[in-house]
């Protein structure tokens, strides 16, 4: 049966979605570049006037950033800031290389498709020529970000499975678990090109794992590319807080580990002390 839709409806629902996304795009922006403080309430009145749509499509952002993770609920109503503990954004590094990893065994194992690998192949060389260059300026980390998010999209699709793609678009959605979470933060570092070179040479191997059909290796690579992640997150934990990047600092450091072998401190009791049974 159809159903006649009202074209001026039509035109309403969709600058109504267009809004939705733009207010989620630059809440998502403020939080990261540190504009709404860690744990600070949101307050919505204020962010009508500061990004300058409605009621309506804020609180359509407010609840899809909430489902990303990058705010929580409060019992009382309203969203806050969330809080991130380092573990909680190493668990989702790790779950991404561990996705990562089956995608590309499972494109080595099916058959990636040509057009796939040359996709990926033009993304590398892109990568490649920003590499030349001895130090890179804003300009240039940002096409790397870009040809490197673009070589790890096309990756995903490569197995053909639309369950393992939809997880994996879930999963880089999760706050710093994206391909390039900490490259940018981690942009003025002295080993920064340097860890970038390695990077890129991982992206070659796997592409020719895949290319070859050696599945085991594929996923080891890619297993093994998200440990540079987890290097930059704890680099970038180490810095000083003055000095650490805005969105890292909604991430907490998690504290030391006691040790095991330390003696407890002697309960303090009441009163003169007990002779030890053996002494009578």
């Amino acid at each position: 049966m159809n159903v006649y839709i009202n074209p001026e409806d039509r035109e309403a629902a969709d600058q109504g979605g267009s809004q939705s996304l733009r207010a989620q795009r630059q809440l998502r922006e403020l939080i990261l570049a540190g504009e709404l403080a860690p744990g600070a309430r949101i307050a919505e009145v204020a962010l009508v006037e500061r990004i300058g749509v409605s009621r309506t499509p804020i609180r359509a952002a407010l609840l899809r950033l909430e489902q990303e993770g990058l705010l929580q609920a409060l019992p009382g109503g309203g969203y806050a800031v969330r809080v991130f503990s380092e573990r909680e954004v190493a668990d989702a590094i790790e779950l991404r290389g561990t996705l990562e990893g089956l995608s590309a065994r499972l494109a080595a194992e099916r058959g990636a498709p040509p057009e796939a690998l040359a996709q990926a192949g033009a993304a590398l060389d892109t990568i490649d020529a920003v590499l030349r260059h001895s130090a890179l300026d804003d300009a240039q980390w940002q096409d790397y970000v870009a040809a490197n998010e673009l070589f790890h999209h096309v990756l995903h699709g490569m197995a053909g499975s639309a369950v393992l793609a939809r997880e994996l678009e879930r999963v880089v959605r999760l706050p710093f678990a994206s391909p390039s979470a900490f490259v940018v933060q981690q942009a003025h570092a002295p080993q920064a090109r340097d860890m970038l070179i390695v990077a890129q040479d991982q992206h070659r191997q796997v592409l020719d794992a895949i290319a070859r059909r050696e599945g085991a290796r594929a996923e080891a690579i890619l297993r093994e590319h998200a440990r540079i992640a987890q290097r930059n997150l704890r680099e970038a934990m180490a810095a000083p807080l003055p000095g650490r990047a805005p969105g890292v600092r909604l991430v907490v450091p998690e504290a030391p580990p006691s040790d095991p072998l330390a003696e407890p401190p002697a309960p303090r009791g009441r009163g003169r002390p007990r002779k030890d049974a053996a002494a009578h």
